[in-house]
């Protein structure tokens, strides 16, 4: 099986059956996500252990890469701290925006790399990183984020 078949598996499987989804409460965070060029919505919601993510959830609406996105975000993420998952945001911001291998760190995380040969689609899979960055350091506000 080529990468890429394995990567686009992968996103497909995710966008099928997200992980993940649905309402989380109570939450310590809760940020809704927006991309206006094309559509996606979601709301971020996460519940914290001290500096480590509990729990993570989302709700909403999107293409197929913005909900696979999601779905793989939040797995990687929960139970990590905030520094962990602030790395791992660093890591997929790499990944969709520099012409570099993916990192070893990133796991499934890799199978979004093909997302960055369609630029106008990098702000689908990066919406819910940025909505998480957000959640991670708006301490129980509700917030918003936008890819514009």
């Amino acid at each position: 099986m080529e990468l890429t078949d394995l990567y686009r598996d992968v996103i497909l499987d995710h966008n099928r059956k997200p992980r993940n989804f649905g309402p989380l409460a109570p939450a310590d965070a809760s940020v809704e996500g927006l991309n206006p060029l094309c559509g996606d919505r979601l709301t971020l919601r996460l519940r914290m252990d001290g500096d480590r993510i509990a729990e993570i959830r989302f709700e909403g609406q999107g293409c197929a890469i913005s909900t696979a996105s999601a779905s793989l975000m939040t797995e990687a993420v929960k139970g990590r701290t905030r520094a962990e998952a602030q790395a791992l945001f660093d890591g997929v911001h790499r990944l969709l925006t520099d012409d570099a291998a993916p990192s070893e760190g990133l796991g499934k995380l890799a199978a979004l790399s093909g997302v960055r040969e369609y630029p106008a689609r990098v702000k689908c899979a990066s919406l819910c990183w940025h909505t998480l960055a957000s959640a991670l350091h708006c301490s129980g506000r509700a917030a918003s984020v936008s890819t514009e």
